[in-house]
């Protein structure tokens, strides 16, 4: 198994683990104003999914010669509008993640050692560089995610809820 495909893993059971315990919450507190860039619970989870899609599309060019890789980032799910949602758009936002998350894990697993080192065009940076490595794109993909369920852990702390989806659980092919 690549570490690609390990992390996506990684990411899609620690996205899996923290729907699954907010799922558990009432409404009220999942979308509770906790003070942060985000606000809720489930504007937090809801930021990570459309970062992912966000930086899933910024692979995609540089993955046009791959045939497998394309077709796996080839239809990402629309996901709710950002605010207070209600039980039908927490459930849309549920199966969102998890088709996203599969995408992700599909891109990794069709991902050849040569397509790490393609260039991925940025809109940031200030056009210095203006491509970076895919490779180096999957590390800021992990980083920006496992740094937001950082922030929902530290609110299950305060909550009481028991929680672990810090490691990386080893799931061989």
């Amino acid at each position: 198994m690549t570490d690609a495909v390990m992390y996506a893993r990684y990411n899609q059971d620690a996205n899996r683990q923290v729907f699954d315990l907010l799922s558990g919450l009432s409404r009220e507190e999942r979308e509770k104003d906790r003070g942060g860039y985000f606000k809720s619970l489930s504007g937090t989870l809801l930021h990570n999914a459309g970062t992912t899609v966000y930086f899933l599309g910024l692979y995609r060019p540089a993955l046009a010669g791959n045939a497998e890789a394309s077709k796996a980032l080839s239809a990402l799910p629309e996901l709710p509008a950002e605010g207070p949602m209600d039980d039908a758009q927490w459930q849309k936002l549920g199966e969102a993640v998890a088709a996203i998350d599969a995408a992700y894990v599909a891109m990794a697993k069709a991902l050849g050692e040569s397509d790490l080192r393609l260039p991925v065009k940025l809109d940031w940076y200030g056009g210095d560089p203006e491509a970076v490595p895919l490779g180096f794109m999957l590390g800021q993909l992990v980083v920006h995610n496992t740094h937001h369920r950082g922030q929902i852990s530290q609110t299950l702390d305060e909550l009481k809820i028991e929680h672990d989806f810090s490691g990386i659980q080893f799931l061989p092919d």
